[in-house]
């Protein structure tokens, strides 16, 4: 008989890792969540059902099928359904508003939709493509229940699987949300193998590239128990942790602030130590934080930079990152990236910014769905960019500075609001922080500073003057922020990165130009 290692490889090319674990330890815990835990068997099982459901249904290979659900077993089994079904699979933001849902389930031409109750905006969508309609976890008008339903079919391994693909949507700067679409969904293989005993646990939301990818499809693969938590809550972060011997998470920069900022004596409640690998990413992380970060866990952190679109990713660990504090890795291969300048000429100088090109995948290439010129507009020459902006420097460790699209103009100079953040938030009262551009009559554009502080300080004048006296010492004259503005909070997306494009908008509202 084959040794697992080789059983899981062939399972993985038809989507089917799940089954492999199904038999090697049926019984175990495979997911925790806030509704209870399932078994390794079930999962499997429910996955098959799935697919026979869908099948009666009429969907085949290369249909799509939709998910707008929580951090909750049933998210798994409906992605490891499509995996072995070769369906085209998108998970919903339920963040979105009821017509960006509705946008979404007919713009990736959804043939099933399976949804929770708890979101309504999925339940009440037009979606004339829909065939099939399941609810999750409750009852709704119009929608099969989930349990009910699939325990009429057969949890058997199926006849005839098939790798199926993946489908998310960015949120983008602009316009409509792109469906970055994957034919196959490429085996996630970790930077770092795990081990039999570990616990993943996942924080953020599933529907997340980063959280699918880190938490999610590496607890599928690897055979370890996942640990669901339904929303983000600091404290309860390091109950999980504790309670399940956490060993593995995915978190983003503003997690770190917010796990930094609880009181020494609730820190001090919880036993955190069986923590052993924390990958972090998809937005900048201020060196302060990330440093503070590694003097309380220890040197467990490791960052990636990449993109849902794919493309080769840097990776750096606590231990290098420490010798160059700010950097997100150092250049994989001499051509996986390149640097182009406004002009689009090839950057080769060292320490001068560019736009950041990352090479094609050539296993998983992406194209954005039923849009082939965007898609050729995203490249150049087998690479494309994610808009952001960056240098490296003379040992080849990458830098980034900020994204075109956030870029402020200021009497012709280039200032990327990263740098200045980075800055700010060093301040002992400040909890976030967002640079933007704002109108000025003299420069085009000015910069403003809008913060967030810590929940035991308050706002003042007084404290504006001197966070803006402390970014002046720290920053280039023309990079220090003529004003400051205190909000409660400022808006992220899921992946955790700040919308700048928010903040900034009420500045130039009434504009013809924006900058």
């Amino acid at each position: 008989m084959p040794d697992l290692t080789e059983r899981l490889h062939r399972a993985a090319a038809v989507g089917m890792t799940a089954s492999v674990w199904a038999t090697e330890k049926p019984g175990a815990t495979a997911i925790h969540d806030p509704h209870g835990t399932r078994s390794f068997f079930d999962v499997n099982a429910n996955a098959n059902r799935i697919v026979r459901l869908l099948r009666a249904y009429g969907l085949k290979a290369g249909d799509s099928v939709a998910l707008m659900c929580s951090n909750r077993a049933e998210f798994v089994e409906v992605l490891n359904a499509t995996l072995r079904g070769g369906y085209r699979f998108t998970p919903v933001n339920w963040h979105l508003t009821a017509e960006e849902v509705e946008y979404i389930i007919n713009d990736c031409e959804a043939q099933a939709l399976f949804a929770e109750p708890r979101y309504p905006a999925a339940l009440t969508a037009s979606a004339p493509a829909v065939r099939l309609k399941v609810a999750i976890g409750a009852a709704a008008t119009g929608f099969l229940p989930y349990a009910g339903t699939l325990g009429q079919f057969d949890g058997a391994d199926i006849d005839e699987p098939a790798l199926g693909g993946s489908m998310l949507y960015t949120s983008g700067t602009t316009g409509r949300p792109k469906g970055v679409y994957r034919r196959t969904n490429a085996v996630l293989v970790l930077p770092t193998p795990g081990e039999p005993d570990d616990v993943q646990l996942c924080a953020g939301p599933a529907y997340h590239a980063a959280p699918l990818a880190f938490d999610v499809r590496s607890a599928m693969n690897q055979g370890n128990p996942l640990v669901f938590l339904d929303r983000w809550n600091s404290e309860g972060v390091l109950a999980a942790i504790d309670r399940h011997s956490v060993t593995r998470a995915h978190m983003v920069p503003i997690m770190f602030q917010r796990l930094l900022a609880l009181p020494e004596a609730v820190k001090a409640k919880y036993d955190i130590s069986s923590l052993r690998y924390l990958i972090h990413g998809a937005a900048p992380c201020p060196p302060e934080v990330k440093k503070a970060m590694i003097d309380w866990v220890g040197p467990i952190l490791h960052e990636y930079y990449a993109g849902s679109e794919g493309g080769v990713g840097f990776l750096i660990d606590s231990h290098e990152w420490l010798a160059k504090p700010g950097t997100v890795g150092r250049l994989p291969a001499p051509d996986a990236v390149k640097l182009l300048d406004e002009n689009g000429e090839e950057i080769h100088e060292r320490d001068r910014p560019g736009t950041i090109y990352f090479k094609v995948s050539a296993i998983s290439p992406f194209e954005y769905f039923k849009d082939p010129a965007k898609t050729a507009s995203a490249h150049r020459d087998g690479y494309f960019t994610l808009g952001d902006v960056g240098y490296l420097d003379r040992d080849d460790y990458l830098f980034l500075t900020g994204r075109t699209a956030e870029c402020i103009i200021s009497g012709g100079v280039n200032i990327y609001p990263q740098e200045i953040d980075n800055e700010i938030i060093k301040h002992p009262a400040v909890e976030d922080s967002c640079a933007i551009g704002v109108p000025s009559e003299e420069w085009g554009e000015e910069v403003k500073v809008v913060v967030t502080l810590h929940p035991w300080q308050a706002p003042s004048d007084a404290l504006a003057a001197e966070i803006l006296a402390f970014a002046r010492e720290r920053l280039a004259g023309y990079k220090t922020p003529r004003t400051l503005e205190f909000v409660d909070e400022l808006p992220r997306n899921p992946a955790g990165k700040i919308q700048r494009g928010k903040v900034r908008a009420p500045y130039w509202a009434g504009r013809s130009r924006q900058i």
